[in-house]
């Protein structure tokens, strides 16, 4: 039994909140949930959705949780919270007292990143528990009609959750409509304003295809498909939407676990510093937040990561150093200001990119590291020559970069209803095995034969996906 009661709960948090007011942070309502080891396995493999759609792949991760926490391979979070309108987190029930206090206090520094972030603002948060409800009720629905059934399916759940990120990542971009898409090409079509034309005999008027489809490079892979594929069934089409929709709701998350998990360690840490806890509390919370953002070994621990941007952020405007006077002059905000202004505007990319150091990059010990037969070797240290390499290595890596941006082309190539797509290719090569199995997913929903132009070696490559299988030729 736990040596805490829910009335000492909701003293603590009325303390967190009345730090929450000082620091000036806008959270929506919090509601609180307690639960047990098993029902927090739970919430982890359903990414921590009270009701979820049935598929086989989160039962698969349910158990392997279960059989690693069972054999104590692997812990349980202190909390799990949600992006919604009011905010949800469920907290262990057998935490003590003092881990209660710090994960309600992480928990707030959540809530204000997801109201406030500028990723988040396309996921409807006050929708999000009713949302994902209908999405479970259409699944069950379709999956116990006798004329549809549940094999069918998690056939179609299977290919589209292999394909649901790849799609516009920066939902703050509007997406044109096809009208203003058929404008943007025909005033792009025109010749730029040259006195000297009659020398450089440049066209004046390059004349768009306006009947190509896509009529520009389309990232948006699953509603393409939907609206393009005339053999699916309407379920078919409900099911790509239902996925793409989870997907948007779950693309602002990846794209800013850094300064999310960082800002909800600095607001723990600021508030437990603040509400005077007992000694006992104190020393016990000082043990668990260095757990919390201790550095990885070998890898990137977000927390630690995130917390050192926003602490020496707040130092830079608060106490800048002569140096930094010198370099950037004197702050416009105080610290605090901008800390909040930083987490509305910036995603994990453009906060490294603009307040990772060299200084701290160096603090931190980070290098860049590759392959080499079967080892690992430190190739680039954050040293003076290195440390922009390794920084620019590390802002590609966060986020959605590491998923290949893939776009449609053309979904008529060589007038045979062939899917031709298109591979960003940024100097990191496609692994082939994962390239089929993706194709076939694609082809599975197409219907038809797909083609993805990528580099391989240095070479231009050409990967079929067709009724006879997958292939790969180099062509010129």
């Amino acid at each position: 039994m736990p040596s805490w009661s829910l009335a000492d709960l909701a003293y603590w948090d009325a303390k967190i909140r009345e730090q929450i007011d000082a620091l000036g942070l806008d959270c929506y309502p919090q509601e609180f949930e307690l639960c047990n080891h098993n029902d927090m396995l739970a919430y982890m493999a359903y990414s921590g959705i009270p009701a979820h759609y049935p598929h086989w792949s989160y039962g698969k991760a349910f158990e392997k949780l279960k059989t690693l926490y069972d054999h104590g391979l692997s812990g349980l979070p202190y909390e799990m919270v949600i992006n919604s309108n009011p905010s949800l987190a469920y907290l262990m029930r057998d935490n003590s007292l003092c881990l209660q206090i710090l994960t309600i206090a992480h928990v707030y520094g959540h809530n204000d990143f997801f109201k406030n972030n500028f990723t988040f603002k396309s996921t409807r948060a006050e929708f999000t528990i009713s949302t994902f409800k209908a999405h479970a009720e259409r699944v069950r629905a379709y999956m116990e009609d006798p004329s549809i059934g549940a094999d069918n399916v998690e056939n179609i759940l299977d290919a589209a959750h292999a394909l649901s990120l790849q799609r516009r990542r920066n939902l703050a971009v509007k997406k044109l409509s096809p009208d203003d898409e058929r404008r943007e090409l025909l005033r792009n079509a025109q010749a730029a304003h040259d006195p000297f034309r009659n020398i450089h005999r440049r066209p004046d008027y390059v004349e768009p295809d306006l009947q190509k489809v896509p009529l520009s490079p389309e990232p948006d892979i699953l509603l393409f498909i939907r609206e393009h594929n005339p053999y699916l069934a309407n379920w078919e089409r409900d099911l790509l939407t239902i996925v793409d929709e989870e997907a948007r709701y779950f693309i602002p998350q990846i794209e800013t676990k850094i300064m999310n998990e960082g800002w909800a360690s600095w607001v723990h840490r600021e508030i437990l510093n603040a509400i005077e806890l007992p000694q006992e509390l104190h020393l016990e919370f000082l043990v668990r937040h260095n757990q919390v953002v201790r550095p990885t070994p070998g890898g990137i621990n977000p927390y630690h990561l995130g917390l050192k941007l926003w602490t020496d952020l707040k130092r830079r405007c608060d106490e800048p150093t002569p140096e930094e006077i010198h370099e950037h002059g004197k702050p416009e905000k105080a610290g605090m200001l901008k800390l909040l202004e930083v987490r509305e505007t910036d995603r994990d990319q453009s906060f490294l990119r603009r307040f990772l150091t060299e200084e701290l990059m160096r603090e931190m010990d980070l290098f860049e590291y590759e392959p080499k037969g079967d080892d690992l070797i430190i190739s680039k240290v954050a040293d003076e020559q290195g440390w922009r390499s390794v920084k620019e290595q590390l802002i590609r890596s966060v986020g959605m970069g590491g998923v290949p941006v893939i776009r449609i082309e053309d979904a008529d190539f060589g007038h045979k209803r062939t899917l031709y797509l298109m591979h960003d290719h940024d100097g990191r090569d496609l692994q082939l095995e994962n390239g089929e199995k993706t194709l076939a997913y694609v082809h599975r929903l197409w219907g038809r034969e797909v083609v993805l132009e990528t580099v391989l070696a240095g070479k231009r490559t050409l990967l079929t996906y067709n009724d006879r299988g997958f292939s790969a030729k180099t062509v010129k």
